[in-house]
């Protein structure tokens, strides 16, 4: 008998029970959909992007990524815009008693 965080064990803890089949099953599925990384799919594309960030084209970095980062950019700015304003207003106006 061993002393272990002071109680006596006559055995070793039992290992905990495996999965039920249907987790078990929803786990085969996961794997056999993930997609595989096959060596002639993957293409490093770091060079282009390097090429694409560092021409001359007048956009600062955070708009060169194209049509998304613009709508993002835009999207952002009306946001941040709108509740300044409506921090504004909040912030003029006179505190409950």
């Amino acid at each position: 008998m061993s002393r272990r965080g002071g109680r006596e064990w006559s055995e070793p803890p039992p290992h905990p029970p495996p999965p039920p089949p249907h987790k078990a099953a929803r786990l085969g599925l996961l794997r056999s959909l993930a997609p595989a990384a096959s060596p002639r799919h993957l293409h490093n594309r770091v060079r282009e992007h390097q090429k694409l960030f560092q021409e001359d084209n007048g956009l600062p970095v955070h708009l060169k990524g194209g049509a998304m980062d613009s709508a993002l950019y835009h999207f952002t700015t009306l946001i941040c815009t709108c509740y300044s304003l409506w921090s504004l207003a909040q912030a003029s106006r006179p505190k409950k008693n």
